[in-house]
C-alpha cells in the first residue's frame, strides 16, 4: 500500500498537487489515468455528460487506484452535493461560487447536522449498512473536502470573505469563465486575467486558504503559477489528453513517410 500523502494531507501541509479532469462516461479513463501518478481525479458533471451511476463508477476506479476523486457538480445545490457525496465523493468542487453565503451553502451541504444540513444516506461511504453511527458522521464532517470555484470578477471582489467561511478547504480559479466576466472571452493569457489571478493569490495567501487553479495541458503554464502561488492544479481533461496524443502521433507518423 502507498505511503504517499494524499490530496487532502497535500492540501494541509502546503505540498504542491496536481490532478486532471474526466468527462467520458467510461470509468476505465479514470483508471487508466489514477494510474499516471495523478493526486485526484476530478469527475465533472458539469461540463461532462456524466450521470450519478456514472459517477459512482468513476469514483470505485479512483478508489481502487488509490487516487482521490473529488465530483464537480452541476450547481451549488445540496441536492447534487449530496447525490455525489453518497455516492463516495471524498471532495466537492461547486462551480460559480460568488458570494460569501454561497460559500457557507456549500460547506453546510457537505456536513452533516448539527454542523450542516446533509441528509443521512451515505450508502457506499457506509459501507452499504455495514457502518454508520456518530462516529461516521463526525468522520464524514472531518473529511470530505468542500471547494469553491472561483470564476467571476465579483466573486473576486468578494473573496477576503469567501476565504475565511469556516470549513471551506480550498478555492479553484476558473479561468475561462473569469475571462468572460472581464470581457475577454476566452482568453486566459489575457493581461487582466493574470493580473486578476494574482490578486487572487495575494488573498488567499493572506488568508492561509489553499488556491488551485486550471491549466488547459501547458506543462511550463502550470509550473509558472506555481512559482506565484497556486498551490494544486487541475492539469487538463481527459479528451485533451487524448486530442494531443493522437494528433501528435499522426503527425509525426505522417512526417516520417
Amino acid at each position: 500500500m502507498s505511503t504517499s500523502p494524499t490530496f487532502a494531507e497535500k492540501l494541509r501541509s502546503g505540498a504542491v498537487a496536481v490532478g486532471t479532469l474526466v468527462s467520458f462516461s467510461d470509468p476505465t479513463i479514470t483508471e487508466l489515468l489514477a494510474g499516471s501518478g495523478f493526486d485526484y481525479i476530478w469527475i465533472d458533471m458539469e461540463h461532462g455528460p456524466l450521470d450519478i451511476e456514472t459517477v459512482q463508477a468513476h469514483i470505485m476506479a479512483a478508489e481502487l487506484a488509490g487516487t482521490t476523486a473529488l465530483v464537480r457538480v452541476p450547481q451549488n445545490e445540496p441536492v447534487w452535493i449530496k447525490r455525489a457525496l453518497d455516492a463516495g465523493a471524498a471532495g466537492i468542487v461547486a462551480p460559480m461560487v460568488g458570494t460569501a453565503a454561497e460559500a457557507r451553502q456549500l460547506v453546510a451541504a457537505c456536513r452533516y447536522p448539527p454542523q450542516g444540513i446533509r441528509g443521512y444516506g451515505p450508502r457506499r461511504p457506509a459501507r452499504y449498512g455495514r457502518a454508520g453511527g456518530p462516529d461516521f458522521c463526525a468522520n464524514a464532517n472531518s473529511s470530505v473536502l468542500a471547494i469553491a470555484q472561483i470564476e467571476h470578477i465579483d466573486a473576486v471582489d468578494q473573496l477576503a470573505e469567501i476565504v475565511q467561511t469556516a470549513g471551506l478547504d480550498a478555492i479553484m480559479i476558473g479561468p475561462t469563465d473569469l475571462s468572460g466576466s472581464l470581457g475577454v472571452l476566452p482568453q486566459v493569457g489575457h493581461p487582466d486575467v493574470v493580473a486578476t489571478i494574482e490578486r487572487i493569490i495575494a488573498i488567499t495567501q493572506q488568508h492561509q486558504m489553499p488556491v488551485g487553479l486550471f491549466v488547459g495541458g501547458d506543462v511550463e503554464t502550470a509550473l509558472s503559477f506555481v512559482k506565484q502561488g497556486i498551490q494544486w492544479v487541475a492539469l487538463g481533461v481527459d479528451y485533451l489528453h487524448l486530442m494531443r496524443a493522437a494528433d501528435s502521433a499522426c503527425a509525426a507518423f505522417r512526417a516520417g513517410l
